[in-house]
This record gives C-alpha cells, structure tokens and sequence, in this order.
C-alpha cells in the first residue's frame, strides 16, 4: 500500500473514483491510519492493522469531527493496544455497552420518577372504569356510585338541604404518591376520618383496600403497591366493632306499626313502607319500582335485584290492592315530586310510624328481617329465601328455586299472616278482581 503524509487538502480531496466501491488513502506517519471514502458516502478515517494474525480494521470517525493529529493519536493509541495483547474491537464494544447502558439507566430513572409520583388520583379513575368485585363481571351501578362519592371532590350544591356537600372520606388519599400509600400514612388518614364517623371511614378503608389489591394484580403497579397496608394492626385495632344488626319487629309489635302506617297523611309513603314487610324487599329495590314492572293480570312483580339483576315474586292479593290505590303520575309506582321522581328517602315518616307504635329503633333493613322470620314460622326456608332475594349461601344454602306457580300459594299465606298479626281483616278471594290502577287509562 502506498503511503503518503497526510495533510488538510490531500484529505479533503480525496475522492473514490466511480467505477470502485471503495478507494483508501493510507497515511506515511502513523501506522495504520487511513481515509476510506465511497462514491456515495462522506469519507472517514480508519484503523488497520493485525491481530492475531487476522486483518482487523476499525472506524474512527469523519475528518469534520477529527483533525489529522487526533486521528494519528488515536491510530498510535489503538496500534499500542494490539502490541499490549489487546483487541480494540472489545474495548470499543464494551464502551459502547456502557453507553448503552448508562442509557438505559437514565431512561429507567426517568421511569421510575414518573412511577413514584403516579399518585391515588391518577389511577383511580381507572379502577372504577376496569376493577370489578370479586366473582362479578363488572361494579354494582349503586356500589359504583357509593365509590364515586367517596372520593368525590366536594363543594357542590346540597340536592336536600343548604349548603355545599363535604368532601368524601376518601378524597385527602387521591393526592397521595401510590408508592407513598404505607401503615403510617392510612392510620393518619383513617384517624382524621374517624372523628367525623368511624364507621364511614371504616367503609371508605374496605374500599380504599380493594383499589390496592387491584394495584397489586396490575404489573405496572405492583412494585409501587403496598397491598397489605389497610391490614396493618394499627388500623384494624381502630376499626369499630363490626356487631351484626338484629332490629326487627316481634310478632305483638307489628299491629301498633302497621296502625302507625294507615295514619300517615302521605300515602306514598304508607304504602312503601307497608310493602317493605310485605315482601322483604330491600328499601332502594322497592323504591325504584316501576309501573311496567308491575303485572296485575298475572300478578307477579320484577324487582331489580343485589344479587342477581333482577327477580319476579308474586303479588300478593292484599299488597296488590295497595298498589292498586296509588296515582299512575310517571313511571314510578311510589311517586315523588322531588328531583328523582321517586321516594328516596322514608325515615322522616319511619320515624313517625316507631313513635306511634312506640317502637325506640327498627331500619328498613329490621322490616325485612321481620319479613324473613314470620316467613319462616309458616313456609319452608327457600321460599321467603327467595322472595326476599337472599343469595342461596347466605341464608338457606342450596335451598331449590321455585317457579312463580309454585311460591305463590306460600307468598299468600305469608302476607295473610302478616295480616293476622296486623289486625287486618281482608278477603283475599274478592279483592283481586276488582283491582284497577288509579289514573291508568
């Protein structure tokens, strides 16, 4: 290979001619250093020598980035590395590793900073759009709703009442890293809560610990997630005692409240609450009952349903005569002019009805315990099981499903005991077909 000094303009005129694919220039003074150029591409500065008896060559860089005296330098530098014993091609993939690698690692960091300030805020959204309970397919609409208002903002106009809405118990969490989510910041959290209601904060923590083990299933969240920090001792030592509910009437009790009913001056609310213990039903299932579901020609009711999405039970002669007196005035059978148009909430003429019967304390949930157990004096287990929409496991396990046929006769003898004990004379034979709708066409 001819060899020549390199200077400033024997470099930059250095051309490949066009019938080649490549064309060298090979440098007098530094061993091994040459300009490589191609018709097509700019030239640059290469390394040959021998390693090991086989021909190595390697890129330098371009003359716009090297001068001629850097390049000799780094020529000299890579020839005293193949005198050393060393290959150069190892050490300028390992620095190129390296670079790689502390690539990655900036990239990484910057990953996990953005990580460690995902807070509460940023994935809650998404719980309640993708999390689901456990064995369900997807949220309750009104377990969906009661999440929502638990971490609501706040700050809006009152629906009953003056003044604006409070923040919900689990707002304060949504500000919160993910990562910073522990032991200590839940019992802080949990602590505040509880001087409001301990009870609402114990409900808002159940939640809270659902959306963590949701985390938890997700791989891009599991690292930040502190799936057992609801579980901690501290916390459940705080929580109240969780005392199962027993309020219910006894059987001398139900004709002091069912007189306290037919005084009501507001008949909605009368026959709501009479049709609470006539059927068991949970107090938001009977109050969104619609006109359409109620079939007085075959006298069946479908009812919207907590554990299934719905359930069809009959209806009963007396509790149909009720329904009957009631004003068609929209689509809800217990009508209000109020923003919902339908009852909401009954406790005020609860309250009245207990005065009366002088009854200290009974829930909507007490009249279907009432419903259950006089049920339960005069029908087998499943029926009022059934009727009143428990899941089999709850409270008869693996109790049969009846066809409507089937549960009618014991529905009738139920309510006609209901009414015994209520002190209601009522003919079941007559009544049925002389029902009509109030304002129907």
């Amino acid at each position: 290979m001819a060899k020549i000094a390199f200077t400033a303009g024997r470099v930059s005129g250095f051309k490949c001619p066009l019938d080649k694919k490549q064309a060298f220039l090979w440098d007098a003074t530094a061993p091994g250093l040459g300009l490589r150029a191609t018709p097509a591409g700019k030239p640059a500065y290469v390394f040959q020598s021998v390693y090991r008896g086989k021909d190595i060559r390697i890129t330098i860089g371009s003359p716009a980035a090297w001068s001629i005296s850097e390049a000799q330098a780094k020529a000299r530098e890579l020839q005293r590395l193949i005198d050393g014993g060393k290959d150069p091609r190892d050490l300028k993939r390992d620095a190129l590793a390296a670079q790689a690698e502390k690539q990655a690692a900036a990239a990484a960091k910057v990953e996990a900073d953005k990580a460690a300030a995902l807070t509460v805020g940023d994935l809650w959204p998404l719980y309640l759009a993708t999390g689901k309970p456990k064995r369900k397919d997807a949220w309750k609409p009104r377990y969906r709703a009661d999440l929502e208002a638990m971490a609501a903002r706040g700050g809006e106009t009152k629906k009953r009442g003056q003044g604006l809405t409070r923040p919900g118990p689990l707002y304060p969490l949504l500000a919160l890293p993910l990562a910073g989510v522990n032991e200590d910041t839940l019992k802080s959290w949990f602590d505040r809560e509880a001087e409001s209601g301990k009870h609402q904060a114990a409900r808002a923590l159940m939640m809270f610990r659902g959306f963590l083990r949701w985390c938890a299933t997700r791989p891009e969240y599991r690292s930040l997630t502190d799936r057992d920090a609801g579980k901690a001792p501290a916390i459940l030592e705080s929580l109240p005692p969780n005392t199962r509910r027993t309020d219910a009437l006894d059987s001398a009790q139900i004709a002091g409240w069912w007189a306290g009913t037919e005084q009501l001056s507001n008949r909605t609310a009368s026959v709501y609450l009479r049709a609470l213990l006539l059927t068991g039903a949970r107090r938001e299932e009977m109050a969104a009952l619609r006109w359409q579901d109620v079939d007085f020609r075959w006298r069946k009711l479908t009812i919207a349903d907590k554990v299934e999405m719905t359930r069809t039970i009959p209806l009963t002669p007396y509790l149909a005569q009720l329904l009957a007196t009631l004003p068609r005035v929209g689509p809800y059978v217990f009508a209000s002019t109020g923003k919902a148009g339908r009852i909401v909430d009954a406790r005020a003429s609860h309250d009245q009805v207990l005065e009366h019967a002088q009854v200290k304390h009974l829930t909507f949930h007490g009249l279907r315990r009432t419903f259950t157990r006089q049920a339960r004096k005069i029908a087998p287990a499943g029926v009022p099981a059934q009727i009143a929409g428990h899941a089999p496991s709850a409270v008869a396990e693996g109790y049969a499903i009846l066809s409507l046929d089937e549960l009618r006769p014991h529905a009738e003898c139920v309510e006609a005991h209901i009414l015994s004990l209520a002190g209601v004379q009522f003919d079941a034979q007559t009544a049925p077909d002389s029902l009509r709708v109030v304002g129907a066409a």
